[in-house]
């Protein structure tokens, strides 16, 4: 069996580090695996870069001037089918592609004149709708009829002119009804209810397998170093982490939690920030994809907090909950199922004064009293070779379908 992933990156990230997880376990399980993406990897001969930066950069201009989005690309997706041709895989494997590096409406034509098994993994709802990645804020539900006058066209990849969110609701209908071996797989289970309810539900398969979590690197560590480091002895520290930080992860919640703060309690955000001035008791962090790194930062932190209102899964808490390290979030999308009773506390709302006292509520039990469930939630729920093993079992099964 052969089986291709298609991602916008590889090895970085949580979407690159799943396909380059899922690429090796296939290799040591004797499956030919292969990869395209806009990273290239020199030391991998069944690494496949699709377009060039430039290329990447004229077609993300030409998505915000048209509001169409994977429609561009066509040389370096035509070159690609060319290498498609060559390894001739039983399955495609589609994670991001709506990175502005490939045309989908050349690609998807291609899966369906070859008769080629497809899975999709919703890493976030972009699969459904006209565009958007992410709708629960602004309460949106055209995605289960057809969408148009979209309240998101300026938000993640955004039409600078004009709003083609139905074309595209359309045409993906079209493409995934054009494809007899469809398996759609949901990262949560809130998010593969809500794939139930939409165009994708015609597909052969649909199924709930969780983000894995690498549990012999995320373990808790010891971390007095790093404390000495941040100065952080006898203080409580709060944890938040995300590759970008905005008010879609909480970044204001968090500004305002930090200057209500007692003195003995400390916020770190690890991730990109620009042009935000900080109360004095955060500590931040810039992005990194040293895993090591991050290790010890989860398994320095007496508290996570997940602020963000819109998750399809949550990778930064499992990989919390693996270092051992409390929750707190607020129930919604897929929060809630990643933390069960025992790991945390999951709010109602987005609300200060009550995480504020979940906080409080966390420190007087300390840390200890949750770390042992939280690790062994996180191995039942998150360890990598069980989900992975659930990936290849429905790649066998779509090719047995021929």
């Amino acid at each position: 069996m052969k089986v291709l992933q298609i991602n916008a990156v590889y090895r970085v990230g949580s979407t690159g580090r799943n396909v380059y997880e899922l690429h090796t376990a296939m290799q040591k399980k004797g499956i030919e695996s292969y990869i395209g993406s806009t990273h290239m990897d020199d030391t991998d001969k069944n690494c496949y870069q699709i377009g060039s930066p430039v290329d990447w950069k004229l077609h993300g201009l030409f998505s915000r001037i048209s509001g169409l989005q994977g429609y561009f690309s066509a040389r370096a997706t035509k070159r690609f089918l060319k290498y498609i041709e060559e390894i001739k895989p039983d399955i495609v494997h589609l994670n991001n592609v709506h990175a502005n590096y490939i045309n989908l409406p050349i690609l998807f034509n291609y899966l369906k004149k070859n008769d080629i098994a497809t899975v999709i993994t919703l890493h976030d709802c972009w699969f459904y709708t006209g565009k958007c990645t992410h709708y629960t804020v602004e309460g949106c539900d055209k995605w289960k009829t057809g969408c148009g006058n979209c309240p998101n066209v300026r938000k993640d990849n955004k039409s600078w002119f004009f709003d083609r969110t139905l074309k595209m609701w359309k045409d993906k209908k079209n493409w995934y009804e054009a494809i007899p071996r469809l398996a759609v797989i949901g990262v949560s289970n809130w998010i593969i209810d809500e794939a139930k309810c939409s165009i994708l539900k015609t597909a052969t398969v649909m199924e709930r397998i969780y983000n894995w979590i690498d549990m012999d690197l995320f373990r808790q560590v010891k971390t007095e170093k790093l404390r000495d480091t941040f100065k952080l002895n006898g203080k409580f520290v709060i944890l938040g982490v995300a590759s970008k930080w905005d008010n879609r992860k909480g970044l204001d919640a968090f500004i305002e939690l930090a200057n209500k703060l007692e003195p003995d309690k400390v916020i770190i955000l690890v991730g990109q920030l620009i042009d935000k001035v900080l109360p004095k008791n955060i500590i931040h962090i810039n992005a990194t994809n040293n895993l090591n790194e991050l290790v010890k930062l989860y398994s320095l932190a007496d508290v996570f907090l997940q602020l963000s209102l819109q998750e399809s899964f949550g990778k930064v808490v499992a990989e919390a909950l693996a270092c051992g390290t409390p929750i707190i979030t607020v129930d919604s999308t897929a929060n809630r199922e990643l933390v069960s009773e025992k790991c945390g506390i999951v709010l109602p709302t987005l609300d200060i004064e009550g995480i504020k006292k979940a906080i409080h509520e966390i420190q007087e039990k300390g840390k200890e009293y949750y770390s042992c469930e939280c690790r062994l939630f996180a191995e039942k729920s998150f360890r990598s070779e069980k989900n992975i093993d659930e990936y290849i079992s429905i790649y066998k099964q779509l090719n047995c379908q021929l």
